[in-house]
């Protein structure tokens, strides 16, 4: 005789922030909904869901809420209306979490055609690794009286705002400056990202992507090339000569951009 078949139940899973998120990118959210789906996500901080939605928005995400209903800022922000901030980190190491930390952190602000804003500041630091001083030329000596990394990370996240993040490769200086802040209880990176690599991958034929073939090949003239502030405005630079690329017509907000800058139109040489 043969035993019966094990029923298996799956149980739904909680929706995370990342699946509201997604939501949010194609329409707005009643905000009595909105409320009630941070209230069941599985990766919340706090139990009160009044209290997480602040906690967005500190972090950075651009919510807003019009005629009672959430929607992301930059999905409605056409480009010219749009903050970018341009950001470049300096480290003496590769990881918050192995001990590193940031020893320079630059940033330009641009919107519509302008840079509007800039952030510069070195970090007091106890050690650099000498390959580190001799790609940066940044010195012990130099961090001497520089401000402590806390102060600094508090600057920058009140400078940063809820402005779209770019740097050229995203995924080095974002989660960096994130694990920085946690590290320090400042919160985590929420804002909106996008990398000029895979932009420029999109817009500009080179036959690299790496920053200093790009100023290259755009005569870009911003010198002291791994210093923290003029790395972030030649990012600017390029992500200029990347929108003159697009079309118009199709890129009209934010969202388009960052969508855009991930899609499968990457230019390829001919061979």
């Amino acid at each position: 005789m043969k035993s019966p078949k094990r029923r298996y139940i799956l149980k739904p899973t909680k929706p995370t922030f990342l699946d509201i998120l997604r939501r949010l990118k194609k329409e707005p959210i009643e905000f009595e909904e909105f409320l009630k789906l941070l209230e069941n996500i599985s990766d919340k901080f706090y139990e009160n869901s009044e209290l997480e939605f602040e906690l967005l928005l500190i972090n950075g995400l651009p919510l807003d809420i019009k005629d009672n209903f959430v929607y992301l800022k930059t999905t409605q922000n056409i480009l010219s209306e749009q903050t970018f901030c341009f950001v470049d980190i300096e480290t003496n190491g590769g990881s918050p979490k192995k001990g590193h930390q940031i020893i320079e952190l630059g940033a330009v602000k641009y919107k519509n055609g302008e840079i509007i804003d800039k952030f510069d500041s070195l970090v007091f630091a106890r050690e650099i690794p000498p390959y580190i001083q001799e790609v940066t030329n940044i010195t012990l000596e130099m961090l001497e009286t520089a401000p402590r990394l806390e102060k600094v990370l508090k600057e920058f996240k009140e400078f940063l705002g809820d402005d779209v993040f770019v740097a050229h490769d995203i995924k080095f200086d974002y989660n960096f400056i994130s694990d920085s802040f946690e590290k320090y209880n400042l919160g985590k990176l929420l804002n909106r990202k996008l990398c000029t690599i895979d932009l420029a991958k999109r817009t500009i034929i080179s036959p690299k992507y790496g920053l200093s073939t790009l100023k290259e090949l755009l005569n870009i003239d911003v010198e002291n090339h791994h210093r923290a502030y003029y790395d972030a405005l030649s990012t600017e630079i390029i992500f200029e000569n990347c929108l003159k690329n697009i079309d118009s017509e199709k890129i009209k907000f934010t969202e388009d951009l960052i969508a855009f800058s991930k899609s499968n139109n990457i230019i390829k040489l001919d061979t």
